[in-house]
Order: C-alpha cells, then structure tokens, then sequence
C-alpha cells in the first residue's frame, strides 16, 4: 500500500477543515435530520418513542418527574427487565443463533457466544446467584478482566434486580476493599488469574485481601482462567465451573421499576474518597440503546462491533453490554493488551472478524501513531465503515490520521462526549447528518440540551469560551452518589444552583460556525498572564508537530505569569531527539497555532507519560514534577516507575 502524505506535509489550505458523510452513507443512515426534528418539537414524546424501542412489562405513566431536582424519575412507575431487553427478546425473535459475542482472549484462545447460548449462561448465573440467598437490592461486586463471564455476571444481576459494582481488574486489593465496604456488597465474583502480556498473574490474592474481615461478603465466586495455584477459604469460596456451570440454563425473568438501581460505578478521583456514581435502569437503558442505535450506525444482522474499553469503567457497562446488546449486536470482546503478543493484534482481530465499527479512546490512536502507519498498513481493513472516539478530546492530527489510516480516508468518525455520571453519549456527531470538524465533538445530540455559560450562568455566544454545563435532565443522567446525596448535590448542582443546570467540569466553546469543542476539565486550564489556555489546546498543536506523538501540558506556578506552560511530549517511532532545534521547533509550532503567549517555557522530550489504567493522562503528577513537589497517589497509575524515565530526563 502507499503511503499518503503527511499533514504537516501539506499546504494549510489543502487540509479540509470538515468532513461531511458520503452520499451513500447519509442515505442509509439511521439517524436523519428527522431526529432533531422530532426532539425538537416536544423533547419528552421523542425520549417516549427512544424508549418504545425496548420490551417493557408495564408502560409507564409518566415520562418524566423532575419534582425532586436534581434527582430525576424517568418513564414513572414502568417496569423493565434490562437482561430480558439484551439477550431474551432477541432469542424469542428468533435471532438466537446469532453470535452475540466474538471472544479473543490475550493468549489466543478462542469462544463464540450465540444469544442462545448467552441465555443458557445468564439464566445459570442467575439461578446460583439466588441459590446463594441474594435478592433484588443486594449487591454484587465484579472483579474480573474482559472475559465473556465478566459480562455474564452483569447481566446476570441485571436478570435479578442485583446493583453491580464492576472495579476494574487492575485496581489494587485496597480500592476493591474500599468499593466492596461502601456498597456493602454481599458476593464478589472474581477469576483465580489474568493474562497481561503473555504472563498469567493471580488476581485471587487481591480478593483474599480485600475481603478479610469485610463484614459485608458472605461469598467469593471465582472463574478458573489461568489455572495458577490460589488460596481456599471453605465455606466462602466457590468454584464457577461447580455452580454456575451446573445450574439449569431455565430462568424467567422479572420486572422491576423504571428507577431500580442497576449500577454503582467508582469514579476514581485524584483526591478524596471515590463517588459511587448509581445509574438505574428504564432511563439508562433507552439512552445506552438510542445512542449505540444512532451514533454507531447500528446494522442489525450486518455489522461485527468492537469497543475497546474495559467493563471497569462506564463505556464497558454502556457500549460493551447494555447498549450494544439490547441491540442484537455481534459484537468483538477482547482479553488482553493492543500490543500483546506484537503491535499487529488489534489490526489482526479487525482483519480477522472484519470489525465494521471501531470505538478507542484518543491515548491509543496516538500509541499507534507513535508505532507507525506501516503496522496497520499491513493489514486489510477495509471492513471498517465507522470509527469512534471516547475518552478526552481527540486532537485534530490524531483525528485525520485515524481518519487516513485505519478508516482508509473515508469513514466518518464520531467523537464523543460523555461521563461516567451521564451514563451515555451526550454530544457527538451523528455520522449520516454531520459535517464533521477534527478535534469538535460537534452538538448535543437530539434530545440533549446542552450551554456553555460564564461564571455568572450567562449563556456565551459563538467563538467564547465557559463552562459546559447541561440544563435539562437526561434519561441515563445518574441519579445520585451511594450513600451520599449531599456530596451529589454538592458536586455536580451547587455551582449554577439557582438555574438548576448541571455542571460537567469541563471547559468548552462553539467555534464561528457552532460547532461545539470540549476543552478539558476546567481544572486543566492555564491561567497565563491572565489569558485563559487550556491544556488540550497546547497539547494539540503539540502534536501538529510531525515529530510528536503525544504530549501532555500542565500549567506551573510562575512569579511572573501566574503560570508558566510546562510540556512532556512522546516521539515518534524514528525521530531523532535533536535537543534544542526541535524544542525550538516545537515553541514556535504553538506559538503560531495559539498565541506566543502559549508558547511553553520547558518541553521535556520523555519516553513515557504517567497514565491511569483507564488512559487519562495523570496530569496532577505531572504537575507534581514541574513544581518540584514530592508524587501524590501514583496507585492508579498502569506503571509507577515512569517517573523514574521522565526525572531522568
């Protein structure tokens, strides 16, 4: 395959500056301009008719309740099963036999699930979860890495009314222990090991750790994945493989109401105790469905889905589980690391499966920018029809390189804007409908009604930057923090309490044509000389640069300016690190695409950039070094001992 040429390598006025959907693509699109029409006209009938698309047991009385703001009842007094909307409606539609899952596990073993056989594994673990006494209420805490029994789990308590708590595998024994005591869970569902790059490690230690003396656990159900040698306590610890795997694959599911709690998930903040965010379960469900429907240009029967996330965070729970499934998707659920056993797997698993919807996050477009184009040109991807975006901000390079390379030059791409606490996608492009802009997440989607404001709550114009703040409830917005509504309130609604909008912590403006730009967490944006820069904003130009793969910016304290820019930046594969001729490119790179003003007084040229395990890059640390203070808490972070390559720099 040739290779195009690089942006940098062509003309300003040559580079499109939108990307509209190709003619064939818009007119088959799901979401047509009749969306924004229809929500439009009365918001509350459009979520009504999004909500007609799942199976409820008994229709609700009212749309919506918004008496007791900030706390919102969607679709009031409906009962929903969600299991029953992922996996039973679609094996009584005689769709049972489609693959609902295409495992790939890290060392190469492989497993196909139908919805049939879903069913099967589902009404088994739900069956041993009631023989284990848990009722509808209680609360299971899922410790596991991307395994189809991961997923089981989930539905599983689904099925039964139980409020999971998924933490992520790679989390220590002390984040279990503190998530497992405040949702007070009664089972933890586990696996004896994980694959990581090649190596089986234990992850049953971790649990035998974290639950000693938990006063909560009553049982540790473990799945035998690596086979290395783990630690028994009888009468806790049960086998999968003798439960669930010999429990009756019959089960009928049940109703619950529209506001059960279905999930609590810990957002790990940098300081203080973690949020147990708690989703429920009609609202939730129809916007996780109506999203991955119409963001995602979902066929039916025709594409082969993958989301790249883990189930330990929120876009597993939504566009892994619930909203692909209620879908009737095939979907791809990979085990292990994107360079195990060599930096060709994910190219080898969309070749393999021919994946037609890709979904990653910015950090790992710009890992495989850094590898090189020559990685995925090796591989024909031409299955690919529609690339997402998830995580932080996706800078414009990293977005046309995606575009180019993976999407062949011609798929649209939706970058996405959402939280753990929204639940769902809230502001993206909807790929047959928008222009889209590199670097833009573009507009609330229909239904959606987003603002950015000053401090004062004044709504902003085009071409200004404030605060992106949300000013009407949304169906999967979350309905509280576990054990904690003064803290929800305090957090997310005292800001603009008088206006009753809810406050993202981000930054954003609409550009001259009104696209809309996320700009970052407003705790990341630099006050220099009095002029407001974010730090995505120097990142991006950052990466403009040919050389530079990634880039992390944080502000540090400066006598003169209030704060000076200080910058970490990754290399490509093959540039040279030529000292001071390239910082001195790369100041005067940013200073063209922003301002001197943003020019930063330190680059340091690094090997690595502290991330946690989710992807997001650990600026607070960063910080930390640019100021020459001692590290705060690096226990989230995938590998620790960066700091060691960036301090010796």
């Amino acid at each position: 395959m040739t290779s195009a040429a690089h942006p940098s390598d062509v003309a300003e006025h040559d580079v499109p500056q939108s990307y509209p959907p190709s003619p064939e693509f818009a007119a088959a699109a799901n979401a047509g301009p009749e969306l924004q029409q229809a929500a439009d006209q009365d918001r509350l009938a459009f979520w009504a008719d999004q909500a007609s698309r799942l199976h409820w047991h008994e229709k609700w009385t009212d749309v919506l309740d918004w008496t007791d703001a900030p706390v919102a009842k969607w679709f009031v007094n409906g009962k929903i099963n969600v299991a029953y909307n992922c996996v039973d409606r679609h094996v009584l539609a005689g769709k049972g036999d489609r693959v609902a899952i295409h495992f790939e596990g890290e060392p190469g073993d492989t497993r196909d699930l139908t919805y049939n056989e879903l069913l099967a594994e589902v009404s088994r673990a739900a069956n041993t979860f009631t023989d284990l006494g848990l009722v509808a209420g209680d609360r299971v805490a899922i410790y596991m890495p991307m395994i189809p029994e991961a997923i089981v789990t989930m539905l599983a308590c689904a099925r039964l009314g139980l409020t999971h708590s998924v933490v992520f595998a790679g989390f220590s024994a002390t984040a279990l222990r503190s998530r497992v005591d405040d949702a007070e869970a009664k089972l933890v569902v586990t696996v004896d090991g994980q694959w990581r790059r090649g190596q089986a490690a234990a992850l049953k230690p971790a649990v035998d750790e974290a639950v000693a003396d938990a006063a909560s656990v009553q049982k540790v159900l473990v799945v035998k994945r690596t086979g290395v040698d783990v630690d028994w306590t009888d009468g806790r610890d049960l086998w999968w493989h003798d439960t669930v795997e010999k429990a009756s694959p019959e089960h009928e599911a049940q109703p619950f109401d529209a506001e059960h709690p279905l999930f609590i998930l810990y957002t790990s903040g940098t300081t203080g105790k973690p949020k147990g965010i708690v989703h429920t379960t009609g609202g939730y469900l129809t916007q996780a469905s109506y999203t991955h429907h119409n963001v995602f240009d979902h066929k039916e029967g025709q594409d082969v889905y993958w989301c790249t996330a883990d189930i330990g965070w929120v876009t597993g729970h939504t566009y892994i589980v619930y909203g692909p499934l209620s879908n009737g998707v095939t979907q791809v659920v990979y085990e292990g690391t994107p360079n195990s056993p060599n930096e060709h797997r994910h190219f080898e698993i969309i070749e393999k499966y021919g994946v037609s919807i890709y979904y990653t996050a910015p950090t790992l477009v710009r890992t495989f920018m850094k590898w090189g184009r020559q990685i995925p040109d090796a591989h024909d991807l031409s299955s690919i029809r529609l690339l997402g975006s998830v995580g932080e901000p996706i800078n414009p390079e990293a977005w046309r390189w995606f575009r180019d390379v993976i999407g062949g030059g011609n798929v649209p791409i939706v970058d996405t804007w959402w939280q753990t606490e929204t639940g769902a996608i809230m502001i993206s492009p909807l790929p047959g409908v928008t222009d889209a802009k590199p670097g833009s997440a573009m507009a609330p989607l229909p239904g959606i009604s987003a603002q950015i404001v000053d401090d004062a709550g004044e709504v902003l114009g085009n071409g200004k930057s404030g605060y992106l703040v949300l000013d009407q409830p949304w169906p999967s917005m979350l309905r509280g923090i576990w054990g904690d509504m003064q803290r929800y309130r305090e957090t997310y609604w005292a800001r603009y309490a008088d206006q009753g909008w809810y406050f993202a912590g981000d930054g954003a403006k609409y550009d001259e044509d009104g696209a809309l730009w996320v700009l970052g967490r407003v705790d990341d944006v630099m006050n220099i000389s009095g002029h407001r820069i974010s730090t995505a904003e120097v990142e991006s130009a950052l990466v403009g640069h040919h050389g530079v793969a990634e880039a992390a910016v944080v502000g540090a304290s400066d006598e003169t300016t209030g704060q000076g820019i200080v910058a970490f930046v990754i290399l490509r594969e093959g540039v040279e690190n030529t000292g001071d001729e390239l910082i001195g490119e790369l100041k005067a790179e940013v200073s063209r695409e922003i301002s001197p003003i943003a020019k930063p007084r330190q680059i340091t040229v690094v090997p690595e950039l502290p991330k946690t395990r989710s992807g997001k890059i650990m600026r607070r640390l960063l910080r930390d070094i640019a100021e020459g203070r001692d590290l705060g808490d690096t226990s989230t972070l995938v590998d620790p001992k960066v700091f060691d390559a960036i301090r010796g720099r």
